[in-house]
C-alpha cells in the first residue's frame, strides 16, 4: 500500500529534531522542505571491484543542482519505512537494479542543512551506504523523470576531482562527508 503512495511526487515523511530523533511528527515533504524541518534521506554510493564510482547526474528539472553530479542513488524516507528498505526501493526506482539488505554497508549519517531559498530549506539526515556494483553499467536503466545520466570514474579521478567542485560539476556536499565516502570504499578496495 505505501509503495503506491511513493509514486507521487510529494510523500508523507517522518519529522526529526535537530539531533536526528523522531519526533512522533509526520509532514509531507513539501511542507518540511519549506519550513525547514529536519527529516532522513538515503545515500548510496556503488563502487565496481576496479576501483571506479558510480555517478548520478541529477535531472534537469530537480529543484535544487539540476544536471549537476551526485552520489548514485539517493531519495526520501518515507514515514514509517525501514531505512534498509527505503534505500532498496530508491535504488530500484532510480537506477533499475535489484539488491537485497546484505548488498549494502551502512557507513554512517550525516547531517545536512541546506538554504537554497526562502521556500526551499533541506534539513537532513543522510543515512548512508556503501554497495559493490555487481552487475555491467549497460544494465542499469536510469530513472528518466530524476536521473539525466549515469557515469562510472576511476575513485582517484573523482579523489581529485572533488578538489574542485564546481569546475567538474559536483553538488558541494560537505567535504568531510566526501572524504569520508572515498575513505570508506577505498577500504573495501585495497
Amino acid at each position: 500500500m505505501w509503495r503506491d503512495f511513493f509514486l507521487l511526487m510529494d510523500e508523507l515523511i517522518d519529522i526529526l529534531d535537530a539531533n536526528g530523533n523522531m519526533t512522533k511528527k509526520t509532514a509531507m515533504k513539501s511542507e518540511a522542505h519549506k519550513n525547514g524541518w529536519f527529516h532522513q534521506t538515503v545515500h548510496v554510493w556503488f563502487y565496481t571491484s576496479d576501483g571506479k564510482i558510480l555517478l548520478q547526474q541529477r535531472g534537469k528539472e530537480k529543484d535544487v543542482y539540476p544536471l549537476l553530479w551526485d552520489v548514485s542513488v539517493a531519495g526520501h524516507v518515507g514515514a514509517g519505512e525501514d531505512i534498509v528498505e527505503a534505500a532498496i526501493r530508491e535504488i530500484q526506482e532510480e537506477i533499475g537494479l535489484a539488491t537485497t539488505p546484505s548488498d549494502l554497508e551502512k557507513i554512517g549519517i550525516f547531517k545536512s542543512i541546506q538554504n537554497h531559498s526562502e521556500e526551499l530549506k533541506d534539513y537532513e539526515f543522510h543515512h548512508t551506504f556503501i554497495s559493490k556494483l555487481n552487475v555491467h553499467f549497460n544494465s542499469l536503466q536510469k530513472q528518466v523523470s530524476e536521473v539525466e545520466a549515469l557515469k562510472l570514474i576511476p575513485i582517484n579521478q573523482f579523489s581529485e576531482e572533488l578538489k574542485k567542485i564546481s569546475k567538474y560539476g559536483y553538488v558541494p556536499h560537505n567535504p568531510t562527508y566526501y572524504e569520508t565516502i572515498l575513505y570508506k570504499i577505498f577500504e573495501c578496495l585495497y
